[in-house]
């Protein structure tokens, strides 16, 4: 089993081999200057990597572009044994990234919310609050409470009063 970093190593040199293969080695109409490379991944035991790819163009593009790799599988697996010098080489497999599609759906979705966000501006742009600026009740708010209740006691804070007059049962009995 190989170490992680020579993995990398190998994934970054099949990358850089691959793409440049593309630009450069491989003439087929299918592939063009369209086809980038964006990423490679190789297994532990350096027998398969994994080539994503983007190709900047309609479904029919990109269509033409998996067939244009897949019938230039042997050609770029054997410049990157050339390249590699390692016992077994890879085995290539492309697949499409799909990347640009997530990044065009996160971009689509940040619009939708800028357009929400600038509605709710619109409409809250001369409102008043439902109720009070700050609707938390603080310490000082008890105190006030309390001091109204026992003015409506008969001026205790206790609220028994007087024996016999204001205790909160409302009978006025004495004790």
């Amino acid at each position: 089993m190989a170490d992680n970093a020579r993995a990398k190593r190998l994934a970054d040199l099949i990358r850089e081999v691959v793409a440049q293969k593309l630009q450069r080695g491989i003439k087929d109409p299918r592939l063009g200057t369209h086809v980038t490379i964006t990423d490679t991944r190789v297994t532990g035991d350096l027998r398969e990597a994994t080539v994503f790819y983007t190709v900047y163009g309609d479904d029919e593009e990109r269509a033409e572009a998996a067939a244009g790799l897949e019938s230039a599988k042997g050609i770029l697996r054997s410049e990157v044994g050339r390249a590699a010098g390692v016992k077994f080489t890879p085995s290539l497999t492309f697949v499409a990234d799909a990347l640009p599609d997530t990044a065009k759906t996160i971009e689509d979705l940040l619009d939708k919310a800028r357009a929400s966000d600038a509605k709710v501006r619109e409409v809250s742009a001369g409102a008043d609050y439902a109720g009070e600026a700050d609707p938390y009740r603080k310490p000082e708010d008890d105190e006030d409470e309390a001091a109204e209740a026992a003015q409506e006691d008969g001026g205790t804070a206790g609220g028994n009063g007087a024996p016999g007059t204001g205790d909160r049962d409302g009978g006025g009995t004495p004790a």
